[in-house]
């Protein structure tokens, strides 16, 4: 992973505060649903071939 090179008249903000458990949680879930959805479409790719 490398560095990010600002743009001309544009700067990013990092917020240092840690996340709750909510947070996490709701993070966490959208990881899970996201590869599960992308297992689904490569299995039917795979299928059909």
């Amino acid at each position: 992973m490398g560095l990010v090179k600002e743009p001309e008249n544009v700067d990013f903000y990092v917020d240092p505060r840690p996340l709750t458990k909510e947070e996490l949680k709701r993070i966490s879930d959208f990881i899970k649903s996201d590869k599960k959805r992308k297992r689904r479409k490569t299995t039917k790719k795979n299928s059909f071939a």
